[in-house]
Order: C-alpha cells, then structure tokens, then sequence
C-alpha cells in the first residue's frame, strides 16, 4: 500500500490489561473509534504508545494484531526509536516482513548524535527498506534537531517522504515549503500547535488526543482543508486547553485518562510510569469534564470522510 500523506495519522496509545498484558480489546475498539472518524492512518509504537516499555515480541504481536484489525483501510505504520542503527535496521526489516505499510523514524535514544551521525543512522535504515519513512523532528523532547540542511541530504533516498514537525517553531512548516516544495509532506506533531501548522501548509496531523477526541480531531483538520476556518477555530478554541495535554511530560497518563472519559480506553499505564492519583489527577480530569460539558456539534461532514 503506497501512502497518502495527508489527514489525521493518530499516534495510538498501547493499552494494557490490570495484569499488565496488552489489551487487544480495548485497544480495537479504540481503532475502530479512529477509522469510523476518518482516520488516514495508524501509528504505533511511538512515545504516547509506550515503545520503550514494550518487549519486541509485544511491539511486533501488536503490529500484527493492528495489521489484521486495519485490513488495509488505511496504512499502519511502525515507529522506530531505537538506541543502535543495527537495532533500527534490525525493526525496519522485521516491520516490512509482517505487513507494516510504513515506519516513523526518530534520532538515535540515548546518545546525543552529531549531524553526520544522525544522517548516517536514518540513511542505513532508509536503505535496509524499501517502506515509506517520515521522520519524526522534535528536538525539544529528543535534543537533536534535524535541520534543513540535514533534510537537504535526506532528500536523495526517495522513501523518505514525511516529516513529523515538532521542533515548536510554526514558522518552520514555511521554511520547509520554501525550501522542498512538496518534496516531503509535512504532519504537525504537537497538538496545542495544530491548527496554526494547518492553517501554514502542513499536509497532515499526528495526533494524540485524537485517542479520545477522534471526530473532533478529523473535523478540525477537514474543515480547516476546505476553507471554513471560522468553522475549525471555534471547534479548536474549546480544544485547546485539552489538547495542552499532548505536551506535558505525563502525556501518556493524561490522554490516557481522556480516552476513560470518553469511552475509548483505559487507564493502565506500564511501569515505571504510576496512573495519576491525587490533586494531578483531579485537575486534569476537570480540564477533561470541563471540555466535555460544553462538548461542541460538529458541523455535518466535517468528519468520517
């Protein structure tokens, strides 16, 4: 399946069982929630999905689980976040035996990697595979950035077709059109920055409280695509202080926790991170209930497309 970069990708979160097995039930019927909603892709495996706490054996068990879910209604892709280009190769390899449709590709965990180094590493991978790649920028939580420059290199291997943009910097979607045209397709990676990168050019929206808030997450990126941009701000207005969640350290608790408001998931989180308890808690899920109280009407069509 070649893929259209374009539309809401969510970056799904991994549920897990009481017993801390993972939990397929909850998990589909979370799924089935984003592609009801219009969904133009799936990405596993990433920070909201708790990649660094799963073994190979769940991660590539849950490639194959969400394979036979999807059953090419839209591509589903694998992230990589891997300390070792060996490593990341190893996943790239394995990921398009099982089926995966495309991969996500951050900077080397665990080593603060030159530029050249950083290239070297997403090169090899690039050329270990033949699926489509975006790479995923945000040096904000990851400490290396991939500048212009160094996309400007990455330009020569023609599976790298995607960035995840989340240096912060909205001006950076311009920057990049300026420079590539539509060479790479570009997807806005922090949510409470979403509709500015929309709005900017961004072809599409990884997106993380869109595992609780699926159609309002579609609509706002349709409407905005279609021209109707008071119809998208006032829908994204009672948003934003939700989608605030998406950049605190906690993420994956608090849309986690959102996802258990709105009948998507569960609460259950992998050691060593704690489900939150006292004071935290209650303050997010008065965020949570408060934009659930006055929970908008989207306008007819703007999702499910």
């Amino acid at each position: 399946m070649a893929i259209k970069w374009t539309g809401v990708f969510p970056a799904v979160t991994t549920k897990f069982t009481a017993n801390d097995e993972l939990d397929f039930a909850a998990f589909d019927l979370n799924v089935e929630a984003q592609l009801e909603a219009g969904a133009k892709g799936i990405i596993l495996g990433g920070s909201l999905g708790e990649a660094s706490v799963l073994t190979d054996e769940e991660k590539f068990g849950l490639l194959s689980h969400t394979l036979e879910v999807v059953n090419g209604r839209v591509p589903v892709l694998l992230n990589i976040s891997e300390s070792t280009t060996k490593k990341g190769i190893e996943v790239a390899k394995k990921a398009e035996s099982l089926g995966a449709q495309g991969l996500m590709l951050l900077p080397p965990m665990r080593y603060y990697a030159s530029p050249d180094e950083t290239l070297a590493f997403f090169g090899a991978i690039a050329e270990s595979t033949s699926l489509p790649i975006m790479i995923y920028n945000n040096p904000v939580d990851y400490k290396i950035e991939v500048t212009l420059d160094m996309f400007e290199v990455l330009t020569k291997y023609p599976n790298v077709q995607a960035i995840k943009e989340s240096t912060r910097d909205v001006s950076n979607v311009t920057r990049l059109i300026n420079r590539f045209g539509d060479r790479f397709k570009i997807f806005t990676g922090v949510d409470p920055l979403a509709m500015e990168s929309i709005v900017m050019g961004a072809d599409g929206w990884v997106a993380g409280l869109v595992d609780a808030f699926p159609r309002e997450t579609v609509a706002i990126f349709n409407l905005i695509k279609e021209n109707r941009i008071a119809e998208a701000l006032t829908i994204y207005r009672w948003f934003l202080p939700v989608l605030e969640l998406d950049i605190h350290p906690k993420l994956v608790q608090y849309i986690k926790l959102a996802e258990v408001a709105t009948g998507l998931g569960t609460e259950a989180v992998r050691a060593p991170r704690l489900a939150l308890e006292g004071a935290e808690r209650e303050k997010v899920l008065k965020i949570i209930n408060d934009a659930l109280a006055v929970r908008p009407e989207l306008p007819s069509g703007s999702w499910g497309k």
